[in-house]
């Protein structure tokens, strides 16, 4: 059974192709640029690669090309579209309609549109992109909408209510529901077949240009710091975190701008980007400060604070903690970043195998053999968690 794998943005179509047997991805690749000047790459297991220019006005266009490459180019996959046996879609916010994975219908459809005021750049072209996809492969394909909000519904009010005048949680769904929950879910769920069962009190800790926690006790999530958009939290390759709110309307008097320029500036011109004044990119930033830009190592040492001091509260949370897990394109690869955090964490029992930490994207725990607390890397899969979802949702449907 072959599933294909999307996700979406506004001007953007990332998709990889999986062969459920192994669990094998036969090829992935991007659109990018969709409206624009748009290009695309594709690339096979076998290390078939291509990328090129293309006309791609509209995500239709997008996959019709993707499908191209899949059936009838020269690195083809597959012989036919009919190999495809469903679609399983990313869709970033599910709000409190959506606490777990839906086949697609056109209410499906209409629901995560409509959640366009609490998800205004990630929702409306995810629903756009499914009604795209509908088209060209047919309303008979099964396809499954996986919610990045979805696995941490189980969070208690008292982690998720904000300290706001209720109606506006009632009336407007104003309230702490988190992102990344695909990663979260597949990284927990692999640690419990690593040790056999699923932690009592784990810490998942998914950090990149986008980077939230989550506080996992018994495979469910009581706590996790993005909030009611992926803006909360930790600091960020360009999002500022979480900070006093009274700061947004000082900067916005300050500097004359209105909702739209505020937004773009917490968003996209603060984080990592707006301390160091060098780079969103973690690696820049790193390299920057080993150069001796003071600006820098205060972006770095600032992530690994807010980092140490969020896990500490979180095992508060959870009444302590016994394992600890990073992920995410930082999470995998920041070595010293890693060896910093479990220093800082003595407190808690940790203790560091050095010589099992200097490693990049390998699942490997790298906590010292006396450590009170696991410590491990497990890189993450949130496309395979979107093709067992699809897999598990087409099978109930033909039962």
């Amino acid at each position: 059974m072959n599933i294909l794998v999307i996700n979406a943005g506004s001007s953007s179509l990332k998709y990889q192709l999986i062969r459920m047997e192994d669990e094998t991805t036969l090829c992935k690749g991007i659109c990018e640029r969709i409206g624009i000047d748009g290009k695309y790459s594709y690339k096979t297991m076998t290390g078939y690669k291509v990328e090129k220019e293309a006309d791609l006005f509209t995500h239709k266009d997008a996959f019709d090309v993707i499908l191209h490459e899949m059936v009838q180019g020269e690195g083809h996959v597959i012989d036919s579209v009919n190999e495809i046996a469903a679609i399983g879609h990313r869709v970033t916010h599910g709000g409190d309609k959506f606490s777990h994975s839906v086949l697609v219908d056109e209410a499906t459809i209409d629901a995560i549109a409509n959640m366009r005021d609490i998800s205004p750049l990630h929702n409306p072209p995810q629903a756009a992109t499914i009604r795209a996809c509908r088209t060209v492969f047919g309303e008979a394909l099964p396809m499954a909408a996986v919610f990045d909000t979805a696995f941490h519904a189980t969070m208690p009010p008292k982690a998720y209510t904000f300290a706001i005048p209720y109606k506006y949680y009632e009336e407007h769904g104003v309230r702490r529901y988190g992102f990344h929950g695909t990663s979260h879910r597949y990284v927990s769920g692999r640690m419990a077949e690593l040790l056999g069962e699923m932690p009592h009190r784990l810490i998942t800790c998914h950090l990149g240009n986008g980077s939230s926690l989550a506080a996992i006790k018994d495979g469910k999530v009581v706590d996790t710091s993005m909030g009611f958009t992926p803006l909360d939290g930790i600091i960020m390759g360009t999002r500022c975190g979480s900070i006093d709110p009274s700061i947004v309307s000082y900067i916005a008097n300050l500097e004359n701008l209105h909702e739209r320029g505020m937004n773009r500036l917490l968003n996209n011109e603060s984080g990592l980007l707006g301390v160091s004044g060098v780079s969103s990119d973690f690696r820049d930033v790193l390299e920057a400060a080993e150069n001796g830009k003071e600006r820098a190592q205060l972006a770095a040492d600032m992530l690994e604070y807010q980092l140490v001091k969020l896990i500490g509260s979180y095992a508060a949370a959870l009444g302590g903690v016994d394992a600890i897990l990073f992920t995410g394109g930082i999470g995998e690869n920041a070595m010293g970043l890693r060896e910093q955090v479990m220093h800082d964490l003595a407190y808690l029992g940790v203790t560091a195998d050095l010589a099992a930490n200097n490693s990049r994207g390998e699942e490997v725990r790298i906590s010292g053999a006396d450590s009170k607390v696991e410590v491990w890397v497990i890189p993450t899969n949130e496309e395979l968690v979107i093709a067992r979802e699809t897999v598990r949702l087409a099978k109930q449907a033909k039962a």
